[in-house]
């Protein structure tokens, strides 16, 4: 046995423990991780923005992947520090747990005192600049890997451009202020691909939570760039929220209350949409799985609008009304500025603080009583909507009663078109969806028999976005997909009863099957949304050609793959074209699109959940205009129809 003692404990000093366990700081080391780098720099420039000292931060990716964020705040002291003898700039740059956020001297508000900030995103770092400007002075230290290799040095501002580290760097702002920019470590990343539209969908939160400042954004890859300013903050971003919806209260209702450390500012709008959007925020932090300010936003709510409807005699016998029915159809936003939050992560996704509970909850129910008594139609509005969510809830549970998920050993009352499969062990087994009785049968003799199910659906399935629950459950087609699937649905889902480890959804490659896919993600999105984010759902990749000369055969998936394929094999070549699921003998169909060794899946993934409900809302929604619209601006982008 190996000696095991004292001598074998190490301790990782300084930033070597960063870049030992990445993902203990930063959660990953994949695309969410690189991306919180920025956050983490960019969270500091809003801190500036906060205790009153910066209005504009400006973002560059530039062409070989660098990224940098500058501010016009007061810039990083750059000073000698009277304890540690060291430059203000270096000790922040390397220091873990160093900084001017212990206490409410220099920032009464900041994101938080859980994570590391920019120590971080020094360590990870192939290299990085820490540049500085004090009017005609700038100041600048290089990093590479955390450790610092220049020392701090003083140059002109006129001089920038003369020196080797600063040639390139692009400054907006010259007075003042502070430029991080810095190259992610490829050791470190999976990728250091930084993504725009993810970049953005975080800056423009950050715009429209600080209507004060501007955010721009600038990619010297493709010359694409943007400005974020929102002068109607979150007044604003509730309506944006609410962007193609029917609306209730055309005007946002909206509160800021101050109660001893805390400021509570949350804005709120409700639509005739069956989804609850709640975006909640600490100190600028977006918490994605909400946490204690939340419960108590929620909590609010409830005894708010359940109160003024029984003060006002307006409930009248109808069913109970719940938290969940005051909520359906509301657009909110929700931000909370407080010293020393303490996150549930290192990533701050979830606040835990206790004490905030029940302050947000009291100002929230107070001032809602308030603006009910002093608008009265606004909130009788809410109110009927309210009442119409618990009728349909109520009558949606008589529905659901009538779905019982059935186990094997039922299996007699499962859909008379499902060809089961052998095996009872949900997690090996699969099931397939596929459009009609044709592909259907193709699909019943390919399969193994053993772990793959078929499920034949007779044409289109209903468009669940346009359609309540009542209408929904009756369909025929719907109604064999939840049986077969065995987790029920929505408030009833449950993912134990899951009877397949994957759904593979199997169409035609053509534009009938993109519409069947579409409708189908539509059902799991709005009834299933779990089998998604769980990642059980799939799309089969059936090949659009099989292309032979002689005796080689190639499956190919797309046009430009076929016309690359048909150049190098020259001459004398037999094309096949699929036109659908149906044209393939079983062995065909086993071979390319169901053997597990073989074939092609897509798993769906919910990458931003608010884009996604809007998607949907949008393209399966009841309003023409802006599906066209949304057609028109990204048709261009469409390279083939044929996937």
């Amino acid at each position: 046995m190996d000696k095991y003692d004292s001598s074998q404990i190490q301790i990782l000093e300084g930033l070597k423990a960063v870049r030992k366990v990445p993902g203990m700081y930063i959660g990953s080391t994949g695309p969410e991780g690189l991306h919180h780098m920025i956050y983490e720099v960019v969270d500091n420039c809003i801190d500036e923005s906060m205790a009153g000292f910066a209005s504009k931060i400006n973002i560059v990716i530039y062409g070989d992947g660098t990224m940098s964020v500058e501010d016009d705040g007061r810039g990083i002291p750059v000073d000698i520090h009277p304890k540690y003898n060291r430059p203000g700039l270096e000790i922040v740059m390397t220091e873990l747990h160093s900084g001017a956020k212990f206490d409410k001297k220099v920032y009464k508000v900041t994101g938080g005192l859980h994570g590391v900030g920019v120590h971080v995103v020094n360590a990870l770092s192939e290299y990085l600049l820490a540049i500085v400007k004090k009017g005609e002075d700038i100041y600048y230290e290089r990093f590479e890997r955390g450790i610092p290799v220049s020392g701090l040095i003083k140059i002109n501002v006129n001089d920038i451009h003369k020196d080797e580290n600063l040639k390139d760097i692009v400054v907006k702002y010259p007075e003042h202020g502070t430029i991080i920019k810095f190259y992610p470590d490829k050791e470190i990343f999976d990728s250091t691909d930084f993504s725009y539209s993810t970049i953005t969908d975080r800056i423009m939160d950050l715009a429209f939570l600080n209507s004060g400042i501007t955010i721009s954004l600038n990619d010297l890859r493709n010359n694409k760039s943007e400005n974020f300013h929102f002068d109607g903050g979150i007044v604003e971003y509730a309506r944006f929220l609410n962007q193609n919806k029917e609306i209730i209260n055309r005007e946002p209702i909206y509160c800021k209350e101050e109660v001893s450390d805390y400021t509570v500012e949350f804005s709120m709008q409700y639509s005739n949409d069956i989804a609850e959007i709640a975006e909640s925020f600490v100190n600028n932090i977006k918490t994605p799985e909400g946490g204690t300010h939340l419960t108590g936003f929620h909590t609010g709510i409830s005894r708010a609008i359940i109160d003024y409807a029984k003060s006002k005699n307006l409930i009248k016998g109808v069913v109970a009304i719940t938290g969940d029915d005051t909520r359906e159809g509301l657009a909110a936003v929700l931000h909370i500025k407080m010293y020393n939050p303490q996150f549930e992560g290192q990533t701050k996704e979830k606040l835990g603080n206790s004490s905030v509970k029940s302050v947000v909850s009291s100002i929230t129910e107070k001032y809602l009583k308030d603006y009910f008594e002093s608008f009265p139609p606004v909130a009788e509005a809410i109110i009927k909507r309210v009442l119409a969510a618990a009728a349909a809830r109520e009558a949606s549970r008589k529905a659901k009663d009538l779905i019982r998920r059935k186990t094997a050993l039922e299996s007699g009352s499962l859909p008379g078109k499902l060809a089961d499969c052998s095996s009872d062990n949900s997690k090996i087994t699969e099931i397939y969806i596929v459009e009609g009785d044709s592909a259907g049968g193709s699909a019943k003799q390919a399969r193994n028999r053993e772990f793959q199910a078929i499920l034949p659906l007779r044409g289109k399935i209903l468009n669940v976005e346009k359609s309540n629950d009542n209408k929904a459950l009756e369909n025929e087609e719907i109604k064999n997909l939840i049986t077969a699937i065995g987790t029920n649905i929505k408030d009833k889902f449950e993912i134990k009863n899951l009877r397949y480890d994957k759904t593979i959804i199997m169409t035609d490659a053509d534009v009938d099957g993109a519409h069947i896919r579409t409708l189908l993600l539509t059902f799991f999105y709005r009834y299933m949304k779990p089998l998604i984010e769980d990642g059980h759902v799939y799309f089969a990749q059936p090949p659009l050609f099989r292309i032979q000369k002689g005796n080689d055969i190639h499956y190919v998936f797309f046009e430009d793959e076929k016309d690359e394929l048909i150049k190098k094999l020259g001459n004398n070549v037999i094309i096949q074209r699929f036109k659908g699921l149906g044209e393939m003998n079983p062995e065909q169909l086993w071979e390319t699109t169901m053997n597990p060794e073989t074939r092609k899946l897509v798993q769906v993934s919910i990458e931003d959940g608010y884009y996604a409900d809007q998607l949907f809302n949008i393209l399966m929604g009841e309003k023409v205009e802006p599906r066209r619209k949304f057609i028109e601006e990204n048709a261009k982008y469409v390279k083939n129809l044929d996937i």
